[in-house]
């Protein structure tokens, strides 16, 4: 080994022993109970509560999935989900923190049982325990293992790769063992390193990825719509902070336009609240750690301090993906090459000759269309041929943001599934279902990509931060994913321990027997998680930002209408808990796949949780509660409000207008066209 390398492992070793022992140290007894295992004894200060919050959200999944999409021409607009994160972490200062701990309750479900009825509990505590398991922690295992397998690519040891299955397991027996001994204060104490670490690792990839982009040569950087030559030019002697401006202007805008497919004007408007009141103030591994508070002030200024936080986030992890597509775009073009696109090309060429006996049709996305446009013709027409229509007779939407190419080629493939559902009429780009999605007796194979966006961060990591700096950020990363590994099995733990086992398996289990059933079932679901995690980098999950918020989509808008409902309806029936726990992932579902699929998945969001609402008031009035419900106070907690967290909450809102004020793009139009595609729609159905 190289001194420099010696270095980064060493610095690696000893951040990681310092965390862990830290964490473990620090949790040393509290296998005494369920209570000091699953909530730390109910003691845990407001600064604990606010770094732990950052680091167990802040994790592969942003440094990846969010740095990722921000490369890609979502651009600045991604930041939404932090600076929305913001506002609504004060909303669930003041509004959910307070029921919750006055409640006196150990998991989110148990407040449904106290509001509604034990079906209710029993419902949301199954399908958040398998959301957790098989979506949340398996995502951050395979973000996080992506990462490792970008920076250690063509290393073994004793000869075993180091892949994104070997690395997926290491990743989990790591957060499994340290949640394992420590429950949920080991976890704090862990975060209140590991989220100060992320925030001085972020300020430092910002830095270096800003100076790199200003020593670089101007003729060589890439950006949405391309860099002139006339631009590259004026840039010349300009310092990294300028040329990120001018040469990213286009992807500096918190808007965009209504058929965006992952954040359009709308779900700014309705969609991206749900997701985002529902993670931070109903998601049982955020919500476990205010609910282990030792009183309300303090929960209510950890959760401010936490908001103060996500204000920064985006300039420490969307501003260094922008910069990343800028700088390494050929190696990112490489990365989907290699790794993508070569398996799926050598099925095309042996089946090009004769698509008319073909059953395979190939989906590709918007920018393999505009990187490789010679094979993208030759992959429409291959597809044309399998469906049998001519590709010359498909049109391209007026004003299209998208390569046409790409969307002829989506128009053929929905043209196939109108075909087999026996609806030729609905051949454009809504009404019918869209191929990846739909499983007729034809093959669809794995889409083709210009670009793999989601390496977009640990090519920042591997190619610009100097030694000694590397060996730190490589340690704050994985102690990232362990931490936030840490904080959801602990959380699947304490579901099914609380609201499964407790009640229906052994309601008379000792406070020592819950805490080792507690322990196996970090085991299983850790194994269950680690299966599942390889899987997540095919093509069709869009990403795993957009795989983890798709597949929220299916449960979050019926749990945030239930328990607003019941926070604001005293008179809502029992009735009203199942109703809208089992509405929302059929609505969800018929708009996904039946109704609306090309909708995007936040407006499919906001449509579900109007539908919601709609079935909550209609039980409202036609069969009431007889008496107002109250909230029983159920703890011994000081449940005195913070003044000082809502002076700073007020602020924290005023900040977030001002962001969105100064990064709105007032020259786009935002609706054009919107009413023509509803009349298209209508008459369509």
């Amino acid at each position: 080994m190289s001194p420099l390398l010696i270095l980064d492992v060493s610095i690696f070793f000893i951040f990681l022993i310092t965390v862990v022992a830290v964490g473990i140290i620090m949790s040393r007894g509290e296998d005494k109970g369920s209570e000091s295992y699953f909530l730390a004894g109910r003691g845990l200060g407001w600064c604990l509560v606010g770094f732990s919050l950052i680091a167990s959200n802040i994790s592969t999944e942003q440094f990846v999935g969010m740095s990722g999409q921000a490369s890609d021409y979502f651009g600045l607009a991604i930041a939404s989900y932090e600076w929305m994160a913001a506002v609504t972490l004060v909303i669930v200062a003041f509004l959910f923190l307070p029921q919750f701990l006055k409640a006196g309750i150990y998991t989110i479900p148990e407040f449904l049982e106290k509001r509604y009825n034990k079906f209710s509990r029993t419902i949301m505590s199954l399908i958040v325990m398998a959301t957790l398991v098989t979506v949340n922690t398996a995502a951050v295992i395979f973000s996080g293992a992506k990462t490792y397998a970008i920076l250690f690519q063509g290393i073994d040891i004793g000869g075993i790769p180091l892949n994104i299955v070997t690395i997926s397991w290491v990743i989990g027996i790591l957060a499994a063992s340290f949640v394992f001994f420590g429950g949920l204060k080991a976890c704090a104490w862990a975060d209140l390193i590991q989220g100060s670490a992320l925030i001085v690792g972020g300020a430092i990839v910002l830095f270096c990825a800003l100076y790199a982009l200003g020593i670089a040569d101007p003729n060589s950087l890439n950006a949405l719509g391309g860099v002139s030559k006339e631009t590259a030019e004026q840039m010349t002697n300009a310092s990294g902070w300028t040329r990120f401006h001018e040469i990213n202007a286009n992807k500096l805008r918190m808007n965009l336009p209504w058929s965006d497919s992952l954040i359009p004007i709308t779900a700014l408007m309705i969609g991206l609240w749900i997701p985002n009141l529902y993670y931070w103030g109903l998601n049982q591994f955020i919500m476990q750690r205010t609910l282990g508070s030792k009183s309300l002030s303090e929960g209510q200024k950890g959760i401010v301090f936490a908001a103060v936080m996500k204000l920064i986030v985006p300039f420490i992890i969307v501003f260094p993906g922008i910069i990343a597509f800028n700088i390494y775009s050929s190696d990112m073009k490489q990365e989907a090459s290699e790794n993508n696109n070569k398996a799926i090309l050598a099925n095309f060429d042996s089946l090009k000759g004769a698509p008319k006996d073909s059953k395979t049709v190939f989906p590709f996305k918007p920018d393999f269309a505009e990187v490789y446009p010679e094979e993208a013709e030759q992959i429409l027409a291959f597809n044309a041929a399998v469906v049998g229509v001519d590709p010359a007779t498909l049109t391209v939407p007026e004003k299209s943001a998208q390569n046409p190419l790409y969307i002829k080629n989506e128009n053929v493939l929905s043209q196939l599934a109108a075909k087999k559902l026996g609806r030729w009429e609905e051949t454009k780009m809504f009404g019918a279902i869209p191929m990846s999605q739909w499983k007729p007796d034809h093959t669809v194979s794995q889409q083709l990509m210009g670009y793999d966006h989601d390496a977009a961060f640990p090519l920042l990591m591997k190619r610009m931060i100097p030694h000694g700096v590397k060996g730190f950020m490589y340690a704050a990363i994985l102690g990232a994913v362990i931490c936030a590994l840490a904080s959801m099995l602990n959380a699947a733990s304490t579901i099914f321990v609380m609201d499964i086992y407790r009640e229906y398996l052994h309601k008379k289990a000792s406070e020592k027997t819950q805490v080792f059933v507690g322990r196996l079932t970090v085991i299983a679901c850790t194994i269950i998680a680690c299966l599942i995690s390889p899987l997540l980098g095919r093509p069709e999950f869009k990403g795993i930002f957009s795989f983890i918020q798709e597949f929220q989509g299916f449960i979050s808008p019926g749990i945030l209408g239930v328990f607003l409902f019941g926070f604001l309806s005293k008179r809502g029936p029992g009735a009203c808990g199942p109703t809208a726990l089992i509405a929302s992932p059929v609505t969800y579902g018929l708009l996904k796949w039946v109704i609306a699929p090309n909708m995007a998945f936040l407006d499919r969001m906001a449509v579900t949780i109007g539908v919601v609402f709609v079935l909550l008031f209609l039980l409202r009035i036609f069969f009431p509660r007889s008496t107002p419900y109250e909230t029983k106070s159920e703890t011994n907690l000081d449940m005195r409000s913070s003044k000082t967290a809502k002076v700073v909450g007020v602020m924290i809102i005023l900040v977030t207008a001002g962001l969105y004020a100064y990064f709105w793009d007032y020259n786009t139009p935002m609706f054009e066209g919107f009413g023509d595609w509803i009349q298209s729609f209508i008459a369509k159905k």
